[in-house]
């Protein structure tokens, strides 16, 4: 925190000194009001934010809470691009800042030995995670061998595992290598693992302690060398509260946890990732499919995606067999995307409108152009009159005004709420 007057020298010399020396800190300026544009300046050459005399307990707190943050982030950012920049990564596409936190778990994981505990909601790539994984880790030439085991009968799970002796129950006709077998030296990655039955659970506690198992109706011990990978949908505590889960198997396997994000909740990678499948799928049925009209980039933006990037992809898949051209159109999203919004509001995004005119661009920065004095409006002025303007022309739907305006919708609900409580 940095005054501006000081007794034995100026604080624009001390703000010159740190950026050439290149200190790592954030330069909060403290001014007096006549100085506020000084401090503005200041800002222009390196400071970070500035503070007005009297400093108020509650700004103060806001203020290095917000730098605090800033760092840490740009420090988590700083750390995952230095050498090469995250926009695709191992299957996944996305430069988020979700996703670049899951890239850099992967990045620290995936030397080790030890099991990694994947959890996310159905659609996020729980498995093209764990194949990340793999491939990252010193084990990336050998076997993947992934196991769903909420896709396999109770009765057969224990012979997909760990395979079984010719006779071993009926239908065993042959002697068969299980999962355990196959991914001798690579990776057994046991997906939904909390379906799995709890006497099961009791058998894979062993086999992932001692990594030895017998074959089912086998009598001798076989021993394989597997890094373990595991994911679930659910809550693994709440299935273990609720005694579907073991307790010692969840702490077994639960050491180092990897969250993925929901797509709602990754930014712009819903729109990358639409474009990727979009010019992919165009690609392979023929079409010319190139971009996202700008209503229909709304609507994917704003939709909740519980079914996720799986969702996604058979969206997309739906618009390229079904449609042509190379803009899709917001009227082309298949249901339930085109069930939110109502036809006149789908109409009014795709329909071009004809407002009250448009003011030529003296009369929108205020120029005076008869006999009075010569002034102009600001632009900060200018900016909330438009946006308001778009809004109620929309009747108040901010999604709409953001598509006539052509920005984020994010940016209009922002600097709407400023201006409602006051800060802007």
């Amino acid at each position: 925190m940095l005054d501006l007057k000081l007794p034995d020298m100026s604080g624009k010399d001390i703000l010159r000194w740190i950026k050439k020396q290149a200190l790592p800190c954030a330069i909060i300026i403290v001014t007096s009001h006549g100085s506020v544009n000084t401090a503005v300046k200041l800002m222009q050459q390196g400071a970070d934010d500035f503070l007005e005399k009297p400093v108020s307990a509650e700004r103060l707190k806001t203020t290095l809470t917000n730098q605090l943050e800033h760092i840490r982030l740009q420090h988590l950012v700083d750390d995952i691009t230095t050498n090469f920049n995250r926009n695709t990564y191992h299957g996944f596409i996305g430069s988020s800042l979700p996703m670049q936190n899951v890239y850099r778990i992967i990045d620290a994981a995936a030397p080790s030995r030890a099991t990694v505990f994947i959890t996310g909601e159905s659609g996020t790539g729980k498995e093209v995670c764990a194949e990340a994984i793999h491939n990252q880790s010193p084990r990336a030439q050998q076997a993947f061998i992934p196991l769903n085991c909420g896709a396999i009968p109770h009765d057969l799970m224990e012979s997909e595992i760990f395979g079984h002796v010719k006779g071993a129950f009926t239908g065993a006709s042959s002697e068969r290598k299980g999962a355990a077998a196959q991914a001798n030296g690579g990776t057994l990655f046991l997906d939904e693992i909390c379906e799995m039955d709890l006497d099961l659970q009791k058998k894979l506690l062993r086999f992932i302690q001692t990594g030895r198992y017998q074959k089912v109706g086998g009598s001798r011990e076989e021993s394989v060398d597997i890094r373990f990978l595991c994911a679930t949908n659910k809550d693994p505590l709440h299935e273990v509260a609720a005694g579907r889960f073991r307790e010692d198997l969840y702490y077994r396997l639960h050491v180092v946890l990897l969250a993925l994000p929901p797509l709602r909740e990754r930014e712009n990678d819903i729109l990358t990732i639409a474009t990727s499948f979009l010019k992919t799928y165009a690609q392979e049925e023929g079409k010319i499919f190139l971009q996202f009209s700008p209503a229909a980039e709304v609507v994917l933006r704003h939709y909740s995606w519980p079914g996720n990037v799986r969702q996604l992809q058979n969206v997309i898949r739906n618009i390229v067999v079904l449609h042509d051209g190379e803009e899709v159109s917001v009227t082309q999203l298949p249901p339930p995307l085109n069930e939110t919004l109502s036809d006149k509001e789908i109409q009014s995004l795709t329909v071009p409108l004809h407002p009250t005119p448009i003011a030529s661009p003296i009369e929108c920065v205020g120029i005076a152009t008869s006999g009075e004095e010569l002034s102009i409006r600001s632009l900060e002025d200018v900016e909330r009159e438009a946006i308001q303007h778009a809004i109620e022309f929309c009747n108040g739907n901010v999604l709409k005004a953001a598509v006539l305006l052509k920005v984020s919708p994010s940016t209009l609900y922002r600097k709407k709420q400023a201006w409602e409580t006051g800060e802007a």
